[in-house]
C-alpha cells in the first residue's frame, strides 16, 4: 500500500500496510473482512473503491468512505468497527443528542477576537436521503444536492437568516 497506488482496481490482495501506519482502516481490516467483501459493491461502489484513499495515502487517520447510506449496512462487518473505534460507541448503542441549540452554553466570543474572524465553514459530512455520498456520486446529482441545500438556506429567517445575509453580502 502506498503512493504509488493510481486506482482502488490496483488493490489485488488484503491490503498490507507499511509499518507505523496508525489509521483505523489498518487497525480495522482484518483478512477475513476483506475475503467477506472484497467482491462485494453497493451502488456501483465497491469496496476497493470505499478503502483505496487509506490505502494510497496510509497516513491518513481513518482511510475509509462509504460510498451510500447503503454502504454501512452492506458493509457492516468493517464500518462498525471503524466506527465504534472512532466514535466510542458499537453498532447497537443508540445515539442520543439535544439537538436544542438554547441548550448550548457558548458564551459571546470578546469583540478582539471576533473581529479577527474572516470567514466560517460549515462541513456537511452526511448525504441527503436517495443521494449517494461524496466518493460515488456524478456532476449532475452534486448540482441537484447544491440546489437543495441552496433553496433551504434561502429560507432561514431570525438569527440564521441575520448570519446568512452577513454573508451573502460579504462575498
Amino acid at each position: 500500500m502506498g503512493p504509488h497506488l493510481e486506482a482502488p482496481a490496483d488493490i489485488l490482495d488484503f491490503p498490507v500496510f507499511p509499518a507505523g501506519t496508525k489509521s483505523i482502516l489498518s487497525n480495522c481490516l482484518t483478512r477475513e473482512i476483506w475475503e467477506n467483501l472484497r467482491l462485494k459493491k453497493v451502488n456501483g461502489c465497491s469496496f476497493e473503491k470505499m478503502i483505496f484513499s487509506g490505502c494510497k495515502f496510509t497516513e491518513s487517520s481513518v482511510g475509509v468512505y462509504a460510498g451510500s447510506h447503503e454502504s454501512y449496512k452492506a458493509f457492516a462487518p468493517l464500518f462498525d468497527k471503524v466506527i465504534e473505534s472512532y466514535h466510542g460507541h458499537g453498532a447497537k448503542d443508540l445515539h442520543k443528542a439535544d439537538m436544542n441549540f438554547s441548550k448550548l452554553d457558548c458564551p459571546d466570543l470578546p469583540v478582539d477576537e471576533e473581529e479577527m474572524i474572516i470567514s466560517t465553514r460549515v462541513r456537511i459530512a452526511r448525504n441527503l436521503a436517495g443521494y449517494r455520498l461524496g466518493t460515488s456520486i456524478s456532476a449532475e446529482k452534486r448540482r441537484e444536492v447544491e440546489s437543495k441545500v441552496v433553496s433551504v438556506l434561502e429560507k432561514l429567517d431570525g438569527e440564521l437568516f441575520t448570519i446568512r445575509k452577513k454573508l451573502s453580502s460579504s462575498g
